[in-house]
């Protein structure tokens, strides 16, 4: 069983910054994608920022040049930096790994329990 745990979100002024980290836990998996996702109220959870294992990226255009995902393989850990932040990234952020199980080619997909991020004007 994988677990997300993630950390880092909060209240914050527009213009500022949050750092919010995940990591997984349990045994017996290789991870293949990390990301981050959020969902705001009324609105459907949208791909933030995702990472493979072998470092490649890929942003949601709202938050090009604002946020940066980063992410340690040894420590199954990923983080995301955002920096300018503004009221409209106010939103549940969810960690999202994708896995594959050891013996197995098959792919799975876990998810955090979400860490609140608001943003004000």
């Amino acid at each position: 069983q994988v677990q997300l745990v993630e950390s880092g979100g909060g209240l914050v002024q527009a213009g500022g910054s949050l750092r919010l980290s995940c990591v997984a836990s349990g045994s017996g998996f290789s991870i293949n994608v990390m990301g981050w996702y959020r969902q705001a109220p009324g609105k459907q959870r949208e791909l933030v920022a995702g990472i493979t294992s072998g470092g490649t990226t890929n942003y949601a255009y709202s938050v090009k040049g604002r946020f940066t995902i980063s992410r340690d393989n040894a420590k199954k850990r990923v983080n995301l930096q955002m920096n300018s932040l503004k009221p409209e990234d106010t939103a549940v952020y969810y960690c999202n790994a994708v896995v594959t199980r050891d013996y197995s080619d098959n792919q799975y997909n876990y998810w955090g329990q979400g860490t609140q991020v608001t943003v004000s004007s």
